[in-house]
């Protein structure tokens, strides 16, 4: 089975049973401890398949509140894929900001078994700016569909 066809199988069946995205950071209310307010910033994240075309086929937006250090994450599952991805924002002694992306992707592959991949990567990040993350790689071939995970983040505001 080619690399191509492999993704296109593998994605097919993210379209037949998605299950939807879980985002799942703690949900600490600001009133709880002090400072957090002034501390949240918000996450907004947009996943998406985006066929060979470049035509959208299936997205999904999801905007939460969080400190930073504190996780924001996405749970993709399919019939042959499960992708999970971890945000983390991170400000700096200069008050700048990092984004720490964690993602761990199952792929079961028919006739070779699955096979677990790994990856994190630290971002330098602004507010507004949008972050692309591709849990398949960013590689396009020009017959294959991809997930893409577009991540932009917020100044919290009541």
């Amino acid at each position: 089975m080619t690399p191509g066809n492999r993704r296109r199988t593998l994605l097919g069946g993210i379209l037949l049973l998605i299950t939807g995205v879980a985002l799942n950071a703690q949900d600490t209310s600001l009133d709880e401890l002090p400072g957090l307010r002034e501390r949240a910033v918000v996450l907004h994240i947009v996943s998406r398949i985006v066929e060979q075309n470049h035509e959208v086929v299936w997205d999904s937006q999801e905007s939460r509140v969080t400190i930073p250090g504190r996780p924001v994450g996405i749970k993709l599952v399919g019939e042959n894929l499960v992708v999970a991805v971890q945000f983390t924002p991170f400000r700096r002694p200069n008050s700048r900001f990092v984004l720490v992306a964690q993602g761990q992707i199952w792929i079961n592959v028919p006739n070779e078994g699955i096979s677990y991949h790994t990856t994190m990567q630290t971002i330098p990040l602004e507010f507004d700016e949008p972050i692309y993350f591709f849990p398949l790689g960013s590689a396009r071939e020009s017959d294959s569909p991809s997930i893409e995970v577009m991540l932009t983040m917020h100044p919290y505001e009541e």
